[in-house]
């Protein structure tokens, strides 16, 4: 197998107005990861999943740049990675319409968002899908066309976010199976560690509960509100607890473990609450401080964040997008006309021709990976549990290429079903999958 770099997609939301626990649990851990060896990185500004909500022309416009420009200010470097607005390639929307024609309703019917739509509208008593766009109902395979243009390999999500990963898989590997193998299959990655800042009034940090601290407001509106963040009434002297203080985990996100251990020290010493929030305010400011100017700089030349996207997705959609539809139009049939000669379709030439096995990968309850081969709706051999879909990709792969022998599998034979005839299967269908990459080398 060719050892290319592994991709890692981040979709960013084009809505809102950043804020703190924006940057400390989403904006600084990305830019991090963007820097590992070895990794390929896809960041990319959401503005077509922002049109199911936002119908506000302008605040569409205006929240573009303003994400745009806190990410290349806060660090991400668009000369190291592929940073582009989703709405800039359009080989993704194709994509989506091939998808869809794979798409399972019943999956759509599943998705937590289109749920929770028609719960409330029972809730109302109104119809089920009552003021439910089709946008919303189809967004998580316009999620998937995201992620499967690129042939991403692990996408860093929230937890409520898993199952659009997992339905981007299963719409690849439906096309796969119908066309061929065309596309990885993604894998979530969720970060249990990932930071979740209190707000002003100790919630969760949420523009849905006004609490926020806005990135880039100016220092006197940043040292506001800083002092503004509830604390109880005990007095200079006097002990304070670290344990449910919001003051002290804004401190902790932006600290050393040094300084926070003094921090928890002072608290126990009983620092004065306008002191700490001064400290807090010092600390923060001096994180903020250079990004802020970088963003001010930034927003005032929005010509060049225009340019830097528009590049990103040029060379994005020559280096991938383009080729790979080209590929898929002429999988699914959308082909040049000029070559065909009636009466010769590949359809006919296969008529004779004994019906392949296919592999089916699939997630069991229990959260384990699976993988079988079928041939029809026999089982010629089912796998054992993997803990991750890469391990049951990787000896699928290696059944194929002959380097796994059917024996030494981990999996077991149907029943009724002998080696030999596991191993015929799997020489046919590598043969046709060599048929196919050799017929379509041999395209001008």
């Amino acid at each position: 197998m060719s050892q290319r770099p592994t991709r890692v997609l981040t979709g960013i939301t084009t809505s809102g107005t950043p804020h703190l626990g924006n940057y400390v649990g989403a904006i600084r851990p990305a830019i991090a990861a963007s820097r590992a060896p070895a990794t390929e990185s896809f960041y990319f500004l959401a503005d077509l999943h922002s049109l199911i909500k936002a119908q506000d022309p302008a605040r569409t416009q205006r929240s573009t740049l303003e994400i745009a420009a806190t990410w290349l200010a806060a660090g991400l470097d668009p000369g190291k990675v592929w940073f582009y607005r989703q709405s800039d390639v359009p080989e993704i929307t194709e994509l989506t319409w091939l998808l869809t024609c794979v798409a399972g309703k019943g999956i759509l019917n599943r998705a937590h968002a289109y749920k929770a739509a028609v719960d409330r509208n029972r809730a109302d008593g109104e119809d089920d899908d009552s003021g439910v766009t089709a946008g919303l109902f189809m967004y998580p395979v316009l999620m998937a066309a995201d992620i499967l243009i690129f042939n991403a390999d692990k996408v860093p999500v929230g937890r409520d976010q898993v199952q659009h990963i997992e339905m981007a898989r299963d719409f690849g590997q439906r096309f796969n199976h119908v066309y061929g193998d065309y596309f990885t299959l993604p894998e979530a990655v969720v970060d249990e560690n990932v930071a979740t800042l209190p707000g002003l009034d100790g919630r969760k940090m949420s523009k849905s509960y006004g609490n926020t601290i806005p990135l880039f407001v100016p220092p006197a509106e940043l040292k506001k509100l800083v002092f503004s963040i509830l604390t109880d009434s005990r007095a200079p002297g006097e002990p304070k607890p670290v344990e449910g203080s919001a003051l002290f985990q804004l401190y902790q996100a932006f600290a050393s473990k040094d300084d926070t251990a003094a921090f928890a020290r002072a608290y126990a010493d009983g620092i004065g609450w306008g002191e700490a929030k001064q400290q807090l305010f010092d600390l923060v400011d001096r994180e903020i401080a250079p990004m802020r100017e970088r963003y001010l700089d930034l927003v005032s030349r929005p010509g060049d964040i225009e340019d830097t996207l528009r590049d990103g997705a040029r060379r994005l959609r020559e280096e991938y997008a383009i080729p790979l539809l080209a590929q898929l139009r002429e999988a699914v049939g959308l082909r040049d006309l000029s070559n065909v000669v009636l009466g010769e379709t590949k359809a006919d030439e296969a008529d004779d021709r004994p019906p392949l096995a296919s592999f089916k990968q699939y997630r069991e309850a229990d959260g384990k990976f699976h993988f079988k081969l079928v041939e029809g709706e026999r089982v010629l051999l089912q796998s054992h549990a993997f803990d991750a879909p890469r391990d049951a990709g990787q000896a699928i792969a290696a059944l194929k290429r002959g380097e796994l022998a059917v024996a030494d599998a981990p999996a077991t034979l149907g029943a009724g079903v002998a080696e030999a005839e596991v191993r015929a299967a799997i020489e046919a269908l590598a043969a046709a999958d060599a048929e196919k990459a050799a017929a379509k080398a041999a395209q001008p």
